[in-house]
């Protein structure tokens, strides 16, 4: 069983993959962190972000793995460093590039070959998982977006302005939508799902609702 789980930043979509794949004991791939790695791999290195070849080789070397809820990139935990604000304006950047997402993707496919998994990101509906059996498509008011990643810096001691935070999320939604390669689009046999003022819970039920079938 598959289901792919699509929506630009701050839609709520990692957090409601988890609980999905909790729920019916199902592997949860966050796409959006294997991004993120190569965009903390850019920074590590110094480099510029419109070295595109230099981007390429640095995805072309990078070994990512997942164990829980830790994300390793080339060995190094990276689970809280790939979520700093830095990162987050960083990942369409690297995320645009063609090669980039052909070495992401064929990871991402070869993972889900046999396995019933959930993965959630901008293009797993439209590309990494097209034949899903489950496609959901999550959005919410930009403003309550920034709120709940006001909510998350907050926690982590970052201090940021909602209206900086909202800016940023609006640049990274307008990257996502008109890149060239796999942008974040809303594919015709999605359900959409606004997450606007709802709980976690009850987006989860909503999903819920709409899966049948044998897991296997």
């Amino acid at each position: 069983m598959q289901i792919a789980i699509d929506g630009p930043a701050g839609a709520g979509k990692s957090t409601i993959a988890k609980k999905i794949a909790e729920a019916y004991g199902i592997i949860y791939l966050d796409t959006g962190a294997m991004y993120r790695c190569i965009a903390h791999c850019v920074l590590m290195q110094g480099d510029n972000f419109k070295e595109s070849e230099k981007i390429i080789k640095l995805a072309e070397k990078a070994v990512i793995t997942f164990e829980g809820d830790q994300v390793f990139c080339n060995g190094m935990d990276v689970t809280e460093a790939i979520r700093t604000p830095l990162v987050s304006l960083h990942t369409s950047d690297v995320a645009c590039i063609k090669e980039v997402r052909e070495l992401l993707v064929a990871q991402q496919q070869k993972i889900a070959f046999d396995q019933s998994v959930i993965m959630d990101g901008r293009d797993i509906g439209s590309v990494v998982l097209s034949q899903a059996d489950y496609k959901f498509f999550l959005d919410a008011d930009v403003t309550e977006r920034a709120l709940r990643r006001k909510k998350e810096l907050d926690a982590k001691g970052i201090e940021k302005s909602l209206e900086s935070i909202k800016q940023e999320i609006e640049k990274r939604d307008e990257n996502d939508r008109n890149r060239a390669e796999s942008p974040l689009i809303q594919v015709a046999d999605a359900i959409v799902i606004d997450t606007t003022g709802k709980s976690i819970e009850e987006v989860c039920n909503v999903i819920k609702n709409h899966i049948s079938g044998v897991w296997v």
